[in-house]
């Protein structure tokens, strides 16, 4: 998105979501700053609750903005309770970093975006305390777990095997593929953690035909055996660090969260491929997981045979409908990548949707064009270490996050 388009979403909600705060300010004026939610000795005020809920709707967050105000404050309440405790407290240029990474995310400066928001009715007190909190939550992790993660060298040495370039290394996967949304991340979290305790192939299958939106459900979430230079980077030190039989710990992805078992690994004395781009094709398909779509979806790949035909599908559309691109493997969305290292040249994948200008949602109907093998550089130790240390670490503090709920008094009003 560039800086005008984002202004222009921006903007475009500024009056409504203006003239709902005031009217909801003035309807409860009196009681603003009193407390909506205890926790522990700390408050979230109603007026915390009205501002973040403004923040959200200005990410075009979907669903329920208040429902999710109200959680992210108290999460949020419990962080800074630890942060508290462990003395951590982000500097004023932790902030302005924050602040224009945050700008970032909509092709903004920083002063052009807290323009933008404060026009919207929103204070800049409102928007630093929301990346205050993550910040200062960072540290603490950082602070509790950073010492304690250990990557041991056998781990390394098994992340890494698939970028020898001796041979190749083949892995046999299962996958389950949960969609998020702001609503459902809470649940899905607490869903994935449980999964990743999985410890039979069994109930990996079952809760893959229970749980999972990919295509591989049916199957139990069983993938065929794959070179593991066709999985995204990012991904292949998690995966090559599984013995046979382990789960992954939860994966964030787009719009989802994946769990992987391992069902098996073999060495192959042909040099596995590294490739320079990835060329594909993704179709949006309005109305996301609908019969409609699904339908329209089933007859689109009855008529196109190559990612050349698709120009045609798309002709007299929307601007935008249809997106050719030909990219360095870690350029690809970690979904993206995923569903092509399944497909072979002219195959396509329906699993994935995306969110549409208009909140709705898009099937992407997704086809891989080609590949682009040449030698690549190998992947160093450092970033294989720091990959698995990362993964870890994620797990560590979602599990900090939900001690410290139980251990704390949070009381609604």
């Amino acid at each position: 998105m560039n800086a005008p388009r984002a202004l222009t979403r921006l903007s475009a909600l500024v009056t409504t979501l203006a003239l709902s705060l005031c009217l909801s300010t003035q309807a409860s004026a009196q009681s603003a700053f009193s407390p909506a939610v205890f926790v522990g000795e700390k408050v979230v005020t109603y007026f915390e609750i009205e501002q973040r809920t403004l923040l959200l709707s200005l990410m075009n967050f979907p669903g329920d903005a208040r429902k999710e105000a109200r959680k992210q404050l108290v999460d949020e309440r419990l962080q800074l309770i630890a942060a508290d405790l462990m003395g951590i407290a982000p500097s004023e240029e932790g902030m302005e970093n924050g602040i224009a990474s945050f700008a970032k995310r909509f092709n903004m400066e920083p002063e052009q975006l807290l323009e933008t928001v404060k026009s919207a009715g929103l204070a800049e007190e409102s928007l630093r305390a929301f990346l205050y909190a993550r910040i200062a939550w960072q540290g603490v992790v950082q602070t509790r777990f950073g010492g304690s993660v250990q990557v041991t060298e056998e781990e390394v040495n098994r992340a890494i095997a698939s970028n020898t370039g001796a041979g190749g290394v083949n892995v046999l996967l299962s996958e389950i593929i949960i969609p998020v949304t702001p609503q459902t991340a809470e649940e899905v979290r607490a869903l994935a953690l449980q999964l990743s305790q999985i410890n039979s192939q069994t109930a990996f299958e079952e809760a893959a035909k229970t749980y999972s939106q990919s295509a591989t459900k049916d199957d139990g979430g069983r993938l065929d055996w794959l070179s593991i230079t066709k999985l995204p980077a990012q991904l292949r030190p998690i995966l090559m660090g599984l013995g046979p039989g382990e789960v992954s710990d939860p994966i964030p992805l787009p719009n989802a969260t994946a769990v992987f078992m391992m069902r098996g690994k073999r060495e192959t004395n042909v040099p596995a491929p590294r490739y320079s781009a990835i060329d594909y094709a993704a179709y949006m398909i309005p109305g996301g997981y609908s019969e409609t779509a699904l339908q329209t979806a089933a007859e689109m790949k009855g008529r196109v045979d190559t990612c050349d035909d698709l120009y045609g599908e798309a002709f007299g559309k929307p601007e935008g409908i249809l997106d050719r691109q030909a990219v360095t493997p870690g350029k690809l969305p970690r979904d993206y990548a995923l569903e092509l290292a399944k497909l072979d040249e002219g195959e396509v994948s329906t699993s994935l949707t995306r969110k549409t200008s208009d909140g709705g949602q898009a099937l992407v109907f997704l086809m891989l064009c080609g590949r682009s093998a040449e030698p690549g550089e190998e992947i160093s130790r450092e970033d294989v270490a720091m990959a698995l240390r990362n993964q870890r670490l994620i797990s560590f503090a979602d599990g900090y996050l939900e001690q410290l709920r139980a251990e704390t008094t949070i009381v609604e009003k």
